[in-house]
């Protein structure tokens, strides 16, 4: 089924309309590209909107074919920062998410969508070669549509009190443990994996925020376990941090630790976006400053927005020892910026030197 939205036409481009086609599936954007091609028009694909930033920045295009659930940055996310960009290009919404009338299709419309097409689960391929027509109706539309930068509306704003009461760091006499806490956003999957990658067997135990749409959280993990030297699995309620294993936060659930003896525990929460996040990195420092105070490492990498910046300086003021990604090294220097403007990091260090510099301070 197909929203269309009401928005000013004006005359079309003189050639062939380029198309960036923006989706994680490699079948969906080869099926796009077929179909669109044959109608006469331009088409570029990229499996994520990380890609895309870098095409649109070589050569505009006149559209944009935007999937909702990708790595590394959700359409949302996307669709949310391109319109807040000086003269956007048009995008259409083509997700199996976006169905009539769900909360999904009206966030991607508010956010300056300017039509949607909801594909199926199941069947992908077919549904869109059944529905070219209604396809390339869709495109052209978009293609003609005159849109203008706006300024996001973000959603209500939360601090970690949302979900985690602030109080004093629990005294420590009996625990020596360390426990390590790495949050990340945009770009962040491939930080991640440097730096766990680089973790011997006996390394601290650690807990990542990762920003990632639940459906990718478990996958995530099991990735990273394959190429890691430690145990690497998706967070689940009373899991063990010890050393030699990392927990990853899962989608759309809050992960925070808890100690009990000299033992630390995962815990996963439910609660409302925390500074516009479920996991939100926020909620997790909070969490390692109550219960591990100066038997911590705090480490802040590549991401949009401010997340975890609040956080790692409760870390900071705990005790803990405070580590932010570079600008050089960072694919997005918003969180690690906004914390080191927050007097949050002890050291601000490039992505190859974060591994050793957490080695060495969790020994």
């Amino acid at each position: 089924m197909t929203q269309r939205r009401a928005y000013a036409t004006g005359p079309g481009p003189t050639k062939a309309p380029r198309v960036l086609v923006v989706d994680d599936s490699a079948v969906v954007r080869q099926s796009l590209k077929a179909i669109l091609s044959a109608a006469g028009m331009q088409v570029d694909v990229a499996p994520d909107p990380i890609v895309a930033i870098s095409k649109m920045r070589r050569e505009r295009p006149d559209a944009l074919v935007l999937d909702i659930e990708m790595p590394r940055m959700d359409g949302l996310t996307f669709l949310r920062w391109h319109m807040s960009q000086p003269e956007p290009v048009p995008a259409l919404i083509c997700s199996s998410l976006a169905g009539p009338n769900t909360e999904v299709a009206l966030q991607a419309l508010e956010r300056g969508a300017v039509g949607i097409v909801t594909k199926p689960t199941l069947g992908v391929k077919g549904f869109l070669y059944d529905s070219a027509q209604q396809l390339v109706e869709a495109v052209c539309g978009a293609v003609h549509a005159r849109v203008l930068q706006r300024a996001p509306v973000p959603p209500p704003r939360r601090d970690a009190s949302a979900v985690l009461p602030p109080r004093p760091p629990a005294p420590l006499a009996t625990s020596t443990k360390t426990v390590v806490a790495i949050g990340a956003s945009t770009g962040g999957t491939e930080a991640l994996r440097a730096i766990l990658e680089e973790m011997p067997p006996n390394a601290s135990g650690i807990v990542v925020v990762q920003h990632m749409p639940e459906v990718f959280t478990s996958a995530f993990a099991s990735r990273l376990h394959s190429l890691c030297r430690i145990e690497v699995k998706e967070a689940a309620q009373g899991d063990r941090i010890c050393s030699g294993r990392a927990l990853v936060a899962p989608g759309n659930r809050h992960l925070a630790i808890r100690r009990s003896g000299e033992d630390y525990f995962a815990e996963i929460l439910d609660g409302p976006p925390v500074s516009r996040h479920r996991p939100s990195v926020d909620v997790l420092f909070r969490s390692v400053a109550q219960a591990a105070g100066t038997n911590a490492v705090g480490v802040i990498l590549t991401g949009m927005g401010d997340d975890g910046a609040r956080g790692l300086l409760e870390m900071r003021q705990a005790g803990a020892h405070t580590i932010a990604q570079d600008e050089a090294t960072c694919v997005v220097f918003g969180m690690p910026r906004e914390a080191i403007a927050a007097g949050a990091a002890c050291e601000e260090l490039p992505l190859s030197s974060i591994a050793a510099a957490v080695l060495r301070r969790s020994a």
